[in-house]
């Protein structure tokens, strides 16, 4: 019996070993839980990613919604550094498109329409006459399905949204899919993908604003040095809708090429463009244009904390919005007042309005022909 134990326990210990050495180490997990249950009874869940080094990321299918995202600062202390709210009810009541995935064209169309063969396409108009962010009922404010959560080297989440066809006035019936993957070297990576059984346009992004001090933070991100690698950008009217100028940065306040504070330029009312935006609220031309796998897009540094974000893409835009529509009239997490400057969206995308202005590409999207759209966000610090 004594033998017998001992060859029990050598062959316990050598299965063991082999186990771990055939696994690998699984630092990265996704745990689920209940956001809060929408007026007809749909049940909207929150998923947690976490990360070794710290960044957590918390997406509510609600929206399929980027509700939170945590950061450690230059010395390991963690914050939350996106604008946003603590209850799914905030959400519905005051939607703001905080960490929303947005659709199913991000930014603005002139007038709500646009001709696709032939046929001119009347969508709906929510932002002064114009189509801003999808409609009055775009992706933001729909609940989205859990299709997976798994826990690995990269944890990861899946949510599913079928649009029909005539959504918001859009042709074709549209399958979308948007997939949060976070690693354990603090790169959150987010997958659209979309199928069509018709002609459509589509042009989907993430609309998280953040403040790398802390949401909240009484300060604002307006101290925070933004570097976008583009030589031009694409000016707008007085509707904000672009004027179909691709226009060099170069000499002006929009020349983040190098870096600049966002505080710098953002008040300067001599340029007419400023004065428009009410501050910044204007896509970027990538140099880099629109490519195969995601290429950095701007580069975002909170001096004070160490904080560093880099957004990549595959789009050949890039949105900075100053939140300049934010009056101190919402209250977001733990109770804090949301003023201008408060924070920085940074939205990767094709350029507003381009199905009006084809100098800008084509926004497409045909049944064999899908779309797709790969960004990151990349956190770290700096000493």
């Amino acid at each position: 019996m004594r033998r017998h134990g001992l060859g029990w326990t050598k062959t316990t210990l050598l299965a063991a070993l082999v186990t771990c050495v055939a696994t690998p180490a699984f630092a990265a997990t996704a745990e689920r839980r209940p956001f809060g249950t929408l007026a007809d009874g749909t049940a909207v869940e929150a998923v947690t990613l976490k990360g070794a080094n710290g960044v957590s990321a918390t997406i509510i299918s609600f929206g399929a919604t980027l509700q939170a995202l945590k950061a450690p600062d230059r010395d390991g202390k963690i914050a939350d550094v996106e604008l946003g709210y603590d209850d799914l009810q905030s959400y519905v009541d005051r939607p703001n498109f905080w960490g929303a995935s947005v659709g199913r064209y991000a930014n603005r169309i002139a007038g709500g329409r646009f001709i696709l063969d032939g046929k001119t396409i009347q969508l709906a108009q929510n932002d002064k006459g114009n189509s801003l962010h999808g409609g009055t009922k775009g992706f933001d404010k729909r609940p989205w399905r859990v299709v997976s959560v798994t826990s690995g080297p990269t944890a990861r989440v899946t949510f599913a949204l079928t649009s029909a066809a005539g959504d918001q006035g859009y042709p074709g019936t549209l399958a979308v899919t948007a997939s949060y993957a976070l690693d354990d070297a603090g790169n959150l990576t987010i997958d659209y993908d979309a199928t069509s059984d018709a002609p459509t346009i589509v042009n989907l992004t993430n609309h998280a604003i953040f403040n790398l001090a802390g949401e909240g933070a009484p300060q604002g991100a307006l101290q925070h040095r933004l570097t976008i690698p583009a030589a031009r950008y694409t000016p707008v009217n007085a509707q904000l809708i672009p004027t179909g100028v691709l226009k060099p940065v170069a000499g002006s306040v929009f020349d983040f090429t190098h870096g600049r504070v966002l505080q710098d330029g953002i008040r300067d009312g001599t340029d007419p463009q400023i004065v428009f935006g009410r501050g910044y609220d204007h896509n970027f031309v990538l140099d880099a244009g629109r490519t195969k796998e995601p290429k950095l897009a701007a580069r975002l540094e909170d001096p004070a904390s160490g904080r560093v974000l880099e957004v990549l893409t595959t789009e050949p835009g890039v949105q900075l919005y100053t939140g300049n529509f934010l009056d101190g009239t919402l209250i977001g997490k733990s109770g804090h007042l949301y003023r201008m400057g408060d924070g920085i969206a940074l939205e990767p995308q094709l350029f507003p309005d381009t199905p009006n202005q084809p100098v800008f590409g084509s926004a497409r999207v045909d049944p064999a022909n899908p779309y797709h759209h790969r960004m990151v966000f990349r956190l770290s610090t700096t000493r």
